[in-house]
Parts: C-alpha cells; structure tokens; sequence
C-alpha cells in the first residue's frame, strides 16, 4: 500500500517534469537559429558563414550531411581582383570601389563563363537544384559558391572527389553547409537594388544569371546523364554477356572432359573386350588345332597294324 500511494504522488510530479521538457524543447526549436537563440551562431546557421570565424561567441554547427555544398572563396570577384592589382586596401568602404575601373563585358563573360564550368562539372554528381555565386566583398563570404543537390548522398560524392582538387591555379576547400532554404539566405534589398550595406552585406548577395542559360545547362546535363546511363547500361549487359559465355564455357569444357572420360572408358572397354574375345578365340583354335593332331595319328597307327597283320597273313610259315 505505500508503494502504491508513493507511485501515486510521484505521477503527477513526473507529468509536470515531461510538460516543462516539451515546453523547453519546442521554445528552443522556435529560437534556433534565431537572435533570441544565445548560444548557436543566426548567421552560420542561415548562410553558412560568419564574419567572427571562430572567434564568434556563439557555436558553429557545422553539418556532418548535407544536399548543399560550400565551395569556398573559389570565384575570383572581379572588384577585389582590380584593387589587388591597383594595390588598394579593402576597409569595408564601398566609396572605394569608385577609384577601381572595370570592364563590365568582360566580367561579365568571365562569370558565365566560370558557371557553365562548375555546372557541367558539378551536375556529373547527379541533378543540380541550385547553383549560387556570392558577389559579397566581406574577407568571409567572398567568391563563396553554394550547390544544391536532389541528394544527400550526391553532395556526399561531390565533396569527396571536388575537395583538394584544383580550378584556375587554386586548391578547392569544400564542405557541408547547413543552409537548405536560400530565401532565408538571400538578402532581399539586393534582389530589390535597394541594399545599403553593398557588397559588405551579411547576407548572401546572390550573382544575377539568365534564366535561358540555366535552362540550357540542366537540358544538356540532363541529356549527358542519359547518354552515361544508356552506356552503363550497355556495359553492364556486354559484362553480364561475357560472363554467361564464360560459364558456358566453363560447362561445355565439364562436359567435354566427362565425354572424353566416357569415351576412353569405352575404348579401354571395347579394346578389353577385343583382348579376351582374341585370347578366347586363340585359345579355341589351339584346342581345335591339338584334337586335329590327336585324330590324325590314331587313324594312322590302326593302319599300321592291320596293315602289319595282313602283311604277317600273306607271308608264308617259316620252315
């Protein structure tokens, strides 16, 4: 009975204790990711980036799968391009910027050019949902390009074989971004012109592209992949092909060597017999050939003597 009364009051107190676990555990789950979250980073969370590094206050989750991909600072912005070569600082001011001249066309053409590039060589790891170029200028989001894939395990793939590999004289650093929804990412004043902070915004500054070229790229991959798939299949079947005839001939050669084992079985066999039938056949005409001999000297020797009695008939008595 006091067992049963102890079990009684600890029930209420133990439903008490999993209301404030799940209260605790969706306030949390609201605020992640959030400004009112104090202990994971908003910014790393949302764009995969920070302009503390790790020397933010606040933790850096980085995502051990993901379908989106961070190739990191491996497109070569234009602006800082020009200031480096006219030696120019960057302090995060966007007035100096106007002291940099830009041919605009050629920047252009360089861009899509770099695109179509990591298009085509990304999309041989499976289908691409987005592809986006940063055209921020801040030292921790610059020339940042993000990729994702359908698939958790095709970015798995692209990280594996992309990562330490070389593009334009540089090594490439790719890892797993927690960023899957780029509408949180992106910074709205940009797609609007209206961003204030330029290029030195904490928000991912997606590059422009036309959309006829997009479509072009996904048409020609999609057309690349079913040629792969069509030519794997084909020698996938030219294996299984060569390993049918192979073991047919492996079971042809059983069954030849079991024929020839039969068949010298059968010659040993028949060249046996063809031995006893000649051995019995010699040794029949030797009985043969010996009764012969026997029968022709018994009839000799009865001649001899009646022929001897009658030649002691014929002689005359002795005197």
């Amino acid at each position: 009975n006091d067992n049963n009364n102890n079990k009684r009051q600890q029930q209420p107190h133990q439903q008490q204790q999993q209301h404030l676990f799940s209260k605790m555990a969706k306030h949390l789950a609201r605020i992640h990711g959030t400004e009112e979250d104090k202990v994971n980073c908003p910014f790393y969370f949302k764009i995969g980036a920070c302009r503390h590094s790790d020397r933010c206050s606040r933790l850096h989750h980085r995502p051990a799968f993901s379908p989106t991909i961070l190739l990191k600072h491996l497109y070569r912005h234009p602006i800082r391009q020009a200031e480096l070569q006219a030696g120019i600082t960057s302090t995060g001011n966007s007035n100096n910027h106007s002291n940099v001249h830009i041919d605009a066309v050629k920047a252009q053409e360089d861009f899509l050019c770099f695109f179509e590039d990591l298009f085509c060589e990304l999309s041989k790891f499976g289908r691409i949902e987005a592809l986006h170029v940063c055209d921020n200028l801040g030292d921790h989001m610059i020339g940042h390009v993000y990729c994702k894939f359908s698939d958790e395990e095709q970015a798995s793939d692209a990280l594996q074989v992309m990562n330490g590999r070389y593009y334009d004289g540089r090594k490439i650093d790719v890892e797993f971004s927690p960023v899957t929804d780029f509408r949180e990412a992106r910074c709205r004043d940009f797609d609007e012109d209206t961003c204030s902070r330029g290029g030195y915004c904490n928000f991912v500054h997606i590059k422009p592209l036309p959309m006829p070229l997009i479509r072009s790229l996904e048409e020609d991959c999609e057309e690349d992949r079913r040629q792969e798939a069509i030519k794997r299949d084909e020698m996938e079947a030219s294996e299984r092909d060569r390993e049918r005839r192979k073991k047919d001939r492996k079971r042809s050669s059983k069954h030849r060597s079991s024929g020839d084992r039969a068949s010298s079985s059968d010659d040993r066999k028949r060249s046996r017999r063809h031995r006893h039938s000649s051995s019995s056949s010699h040794r029949s005409s030797r009985r043969t050939d010996t009764s012969a001999n026997d029968d022709s000297d018994g009839g000799g020797g009865g001649g001899s003597r009646g022929g001897g009695s009658r030649s002691r008939s014929r002689s005359p008595p002795s005197s």
